[in-house]
């Protein structure tokens, strides 16, 4: 079991470093071994190659199981031509390389983290956790034929048959491990690509009896998910209104400290919806949780370790249950613990629960 490890710039390493302490824990519980090979990418693979997707990092990559990414970015490199730029010559490119098609963002509000959310606690409800399954390939971002000139602008949303088939065995099967339900969103009253979206997640449905699909669309899954956000289980839906989507939905745990990500391709690559936050790299306060539950959501979608991933998110639950909490999402900032410390909390816990 090969990991490419790619920490990356601004909190990347330190985060990444929590996440391997993890991993160890689970190693030595489970007396498995992961080979780890670290590469460089974005702006640390700039200042040390001059590029920021170096050949060496791309050949670690494709000979890996699963990617892990720290994060990319910062001011240091913004003056750069964007194709030599850490994001799009770096983050972009290795997703381009993947072939990508899913992204899945998984999201989920704490009881006892209730008073971060920017949504009342009525809101909230029993807790919110759910999962979008987002269309990463097709749709209105890379339709044909687009253009633009001094009179009018134009976009082509399309999807194929296959695509959706894809995407939506993704969705249907991880709500099988979750609670089975599957909320399909489009625009099928008014757009063709959104008409064969739903006629295609309609046949698939059948091959999952134990799953229950409903449909809804996106303009009334936009307003449900600040209304009623615990009503939600897996989102399927396409490109760019999971683009939309899961951006309002990671709003809702209140920091991106918390947010985990995954996208499906040749290749997985893990990673945390938030960014590098260069203004905090280096102080040991960014919170390494969301890239914690990324290192748990490898675990299982790309090593089949299902058992692992529920014990890590289960740590990861408990230590915030006992009030220790990292200065984003602090009440009292003086008395958070830094990021070192919580990595620590949640591999002890791990240890006590496994």
């Amino acid at each position: 079991m090969k990991i490419a490890v790619l920490p990356g710039d601004g909190i990347g390493p330190e985060v990444v470093r929590e996440a391997l302490k993890v991993l160890e824990v689970v190693e030595k519980k489970t007396g498995k071994t992961f080979e780890k090979v670290f590469g460089h990418i974005g702006g640390d693979a700039i200042d040390k190659f001059g590029e920021p997707l170096p050949e060496e990092t791309k050949k670690i990559c494709l000979e890996a199981d699963a990617i892990f990414l720290g994060s990319v970015g910062g001011p240091k490199w913004d003056d750069l031509p964007p194709e030599k730029r850490p994001e799009i010559g770096g983050l972009l490119a290795l997703r381009k390389m993947l072939n990508l098609y899913a992204n899945i963002r998984p999201i989920k509000v704490y009881r006892s983290l209730v008073h971060v959310s920017p949504l009342k606690e009525k809101v909230i409800g029993s807790g919110v956790d759910l999962v979008t399954v987002r269309e990463l390939s097709y749709g209105v971002y890379y339709g044909q034929p687009r253009g633009l000139d001094e009179e009018k602008g134009f976009d082509t949303m399309i999807y194929d048959r296959k695509t959706v088939e894809r995407i939506a065995r993704t969705a249907f099967e991880i709500a099988k491990n979750r609670r089975k339900k599957v909320t399909s969103v489009d625009k099928a009253n008014v757009l063709y690509s959104s008409m064969l979206w739903r006629k295609v997640v309609n046949e698939v449905a059948r091959e999952y009896p134990d799953v229950e699909l409903t449909h809804m669309y996106v303009d009334n899954a936009a307003m449900q998910l600040i209304l009623k956000p615990s009503q939600f289980d897996v989102i399927l839906t396409t490109n760019m209104f999971g683009d939309i989507l899961s951006d309002e939905s990671a709003a809702l745990p209140g920091s991106l400290g918390l947010l985990p990500s995954a996208s499906f391709g040749d290749k997985n690559l893990y990673e945390p919806a938030g960014g590098s936050a260069p203004d905090i790299a280096g102080k040991n306060i960014a919170n390494p949780i969301a890239q914690i539950l990324s290192l748990a959501m490898m675990l299982e979608h790309s090593f089949g370790m299902v058992e692992e991933a529920r014990k890590i998110e289960r740590a990861v639950e408990l230590v915030i249950e006992e009030g220790y909490r990292t200065r984003d999402i602090a009440e009292d900032p003086e008395k958070a613990v830094s990021t070192s410390q919580m990595g620590d909390l949640i591999c002890k816990k791990l240890e006590e629960i496994w």
